[in-house]
């Protein structure tokens, strides 16, 4: 069966565990944005940093940051609970790819990886999303997160007008001591 957001919001159990990983799948709010050559976009959920997850009628996947970034991040809904699932810190994969490059990317994610804290709740959480969803791992999560960003097409504006920027940020690991110690 193929997971899709009635699917996975019928399932409070799979909805709960996805708090471990910072995700809600609420009702949805009154848009503060735009999506060009979109009438009403479908907004899906949310994260704790009060960004939005948007199903396009292409089925990809966008999501809108409240600091004015948006970008396309997985090609259809299963593959965006993948991501979510095995990379929970995707945002920070994005902030720390050095305006895109797929190879620092790759090094923020054996960083990010290596630094979590709550790290048995987040593999039970892993561990119980996967099992309830019939969810497979990811081939390349970073990889695909790259592929979606890269390619993303959507234009998203603030209620003024003014378009978002990119999710890719300018930041590498090298620049947060943490990360940077991480990877050594």
């Amino acid at each position: 069966m193929p997971v899709t957001p009635e699917a996975l919001t019928a399932n409070r159990e799979v909805v709960a565990w996805l708090g471990v990983l910072d995700v809600s799948f609420g009702p949805d709010e009154e848009p503060w944005f735009t999506i060009d050559d979109i009438e009403s976009p479908r907004q899906i959920g949310s994260d704790g940093s009060g960004g939005t997850f948007v199903l396009l009628p292409s089925q990809n996947v966008l999501y809108v940051s409240s600091e004015g970034r948006a970008g396309i991040i997985a090609e259809n809904f299963e593959a965006f609970m993948q991501l979510v699932v095995a990379r929970p810190y995707w945002l920070d994969i994005l902030k720390f790819s050095a305006g895109g490059d797929l190879v620092e990317m790759r090094r923020a994610a054996d960083a990010l990886e290596a630094t979590l804290d709550n790290e048995d709740d987040l593999n039970e959480a892993r561990e119980q999303i996967r099992d309830a969803l019939d969810l497979p791992e990811p081939d390349d999560s970073v990889g695909a997160l790259y592929e979606a960003v890269a390619a993303s097409d959507a234009i998203v504006r603030a209620t003024d007008g003014s378009p978002f920027t990119t999710l890719f940020n300018r930041f590498s690991i090298d620049n947060n001591p943490i990360l940077r110690n991480a990877a050594a």
